[in-house]
């Protein structure tokens, strides 16, 4: 079995569990995704297994390049390709397809996707700076302050923390649990926030961290 699916993160909403209590909840439509290429450690060098998710509509299709039509063979075109670790390559076919069932209610799960680019971002927005005073004719407010010395060293040194590109980046946010499964709807309820604006694509992969 694969060790995750892909998915797309729906957003957020409440959940009510046995007891009555309520629950933060991303949802996420996972799967199904389909087995376009097996990796094999004889010809690839590892063990994997590469799979599609988001069929392209018939009327884009003819934007898929001929490399990557002969790539998917007879599957259809999908808009993402993502390789997942697998147990036994052998039990695996190309065109086989996984759904929502691959987890459980209870299970816990390792969740990566791209987070929100926010731009060129100041200080305060970027890493929490305080700011300074706000009073009338005051000139600090949102600046940054001082960021280097005097005579010496007479340089910035890296990392320091300044106004730059903010968001935009891989996060994977582990030890998720999921609180429930919609095998119907291809949904999983996973309690708490997961990276990235609604719409946006996600991988769900069982925890790292046995």
């Amino acid at each position: 079995m694969l060790n995750g699916l892909l998915g797309k993160k729906i957003g957020m909403t409440q959940f009510f569990n046995e007891e009555g209590e309520r629950i933060p909840v991303t949802v996420v439509q996972t799967g199904p995704v389909t087995v376009i290429q097996k990796k094999t450690v004889e010809k690839d060098g590892y063990q994997a297994v590469q799979v599609g998710f988001s069929e392209i509509a018939k009327s884009k299709e003819r934007n898929v390049t001929k490399p990557l039509k002969g790539h998917f063979g007879e599957q259809k075109p999908t808009k993402l390709l993502q390789e997942f670790k697998v147990d036994n390559i052998e039990e695996v076919e190309v065109g086989q397809s996984f759904d929502v069932s691959l987890f459980e209610k209870g299970e816990i799960v390792d969740v990566s996707g791209t987070s929100k680019g926010r731009g060129f971002s100041g200080v305060m927005k970027r890493h929490n700076f305080a700011g300074g005073p706000a009073a009338h004719g005051h000139r600090f407010n949102r600046g940054t302050g001082s960021i280097g010395q005097s005579a010496s060293p007479a340089k910035i040194f890296k990392n320091k923390k300044m106004a730059g590109q903010y968001g935009n980046v891989r996060v994977t946010v582990q030890g998720l649990e999921i609180v429930d499964v919609n095998k119907d709807l291809n949904v999983l309820l996973i309690k708490g926030a997961i990276p990235g604006p609604n719409g946006r694509f996600v991988e769900v992969r069982k925890t790292a961290k046995g």
